[in-house]
């Protein structure tokens, strides 16, 4: 099969994200990296190309000359991978996706629900991709939590806990001038949301994935414990989900002793599951007065759905990567559809879209409203 042709924006020296969305297009050999303005330096730029092995012609010193020359070229880019900072996603894939070119962003999708509502319509009318990598949607347990859900196994839902937490922003790591830490409390490039947008919405999402319950009001508690940050590094969430299901996030990155410590709990009147990201292979399952069981990723008694983004077998461990590229691999098979000059029907494939992308940022600006009404109840 014909490699897609992928560019991307931002993820020059020094940043983490952009190595990860790389790593993850080269797992399945779907996509070939051609094309990149990889920071905003023109000169970095340049040099973090031809680092990651693109040709000198196509590091690219801003993005908007990179879509003027792809958008020309006969073997241009067809798919652009955003992942910069929060504040330029908007407007970065606005332009690609005017110029015909399908959108990859990294979350959050934009800064604001306005924003994102636009991204959508673009895209809509352009019949163009425009995805959005909430990539623990890509793990395979969570794929069968999800299944065993929608199967009725924990039958009539009742609470969903979730919980993400980190304790790298424990000091005021930006006053030091940590590329990574400076941009995430500054409201300008982050957004309103701190915390709450740059893990809080993964949790959110989770939720959202594996239940296909959507939140109905929240109420909200936000904290910037560090003296001096702007954002909140701490959230405490209670959500009223449809179906008169409760739930609960926590997050923080001020949390000492947590690394990535994503852990979702849902619990319905027949039983319950509990998945962690740090043991990623291991999904929990205690039916109502029955011994618990813990299902092995990889093993026969799963489903489908698990086994086909399973990729090597039993006892040998995946996680991180392997899930973004899945979500990847997904958005591959997408593209190959619209290559056929097909719309894309969002309902064949599990990755986000960008209406998970909007729904994120409708629960970071709840969020942020419920605080600042005193922890009021809102509506979504």
């Amino acid at each position: 099969m014909q490699r897609i042709r992928l560019g991307m924006v931002g993820g020059g020296e020094g940043a983490f994200i952009g190595e990860v969305h790389r790593m993850a297009s080269r797992l399945d050999d779907r996509y070939q990296l051609c094309a990149g303005a990889l920071c905003s330096d023109a000169n970095r730029s340049i040099r973090s190309g031809l680092k990651i092995g693109l040709s000198e012609q196509r590091c690219y010193t801003s993005y908007e000359k990179m879509i003027k020359v792809e958008q020309n070229r006969p073997d241009g880019i067809e798919v652009v991978a955003i992942v910069t900072p929060n504040h330029l996603h908007f407007k970065v894939a606005k332009k690609f996706l005017s110029a015909g070119i399908h959108v990859i962003c990294d979350k959050p999708i934009t800064i604001n629900s306005d924003e994102a509502r636009e991204l959508i319509e673009l895209a809509e009318r352009a019949r163009l991709i425009l995805a959005v990598t909430y990539n623990y949607s890509g793990y395979p347990m969570v794929r069968q939590a999800k299944e065993m859900v929608q199967s009725g196994e924990l039958g009539e839902l009742r609470v969903i806990n979730t919980h993400y937490a980190q304790d790298w922003l424990t000091e005021p790591l930006e006053n030091s001038g940590h590329k990574q830490a400076n941009w995430r409390v500054d409201p300008e490039k982050s957004g309103i949301g701190g915390c709450i947008g740059d893990i809080g919405t993964h949790a959110y999402h989770l939720s959202t994935f594996i239940t296909q319950l959507r939140a109905r009001t929240l109420c909200a508690d936000l904290s910037s414990f560090v003296k001096g940050r702007r954002l909140d590094d701490n959230a405490h969430v209670m959500i009223r989900y449809e179906n008169n299901v409760k739930g609960m996030i926590w997050a923080s990155q001020v949390a000492p002793g947590n690394g990535n410590n994503l852990k979702i709990q849902i619990y319905g009147d027949k039983g319950g599951l509990v998945w962690q990201q740090e043991q990623p292979n291991e999904l929990i399952f205690t039916p109502y007065n029955k011994p618990t069981q813990v299902l092995i990723r990889g093993s026969d008694n799963l489903s489908d759905d698990a086994n086909n983004y399973s990729r090597i077998p039993i006892g040998h461990p995946e996680g991180y990567i392997e899930g973004f590229a899945n979500i990847y691999k997904e958005i591959a098979d997408a593209i190959v559809v619209s290559r056929d000059g097909q719309k894309t029907i969002y309902d064949n494939f599990l990755f986000p879209s960008g209406l998970d992308g909007l729904d994120g940022m409708k629960f970071v600006e709840a969020v942020v409203e419920s605080n600042n009404q005193d922890s009021d109840w809102v509506s979504l």
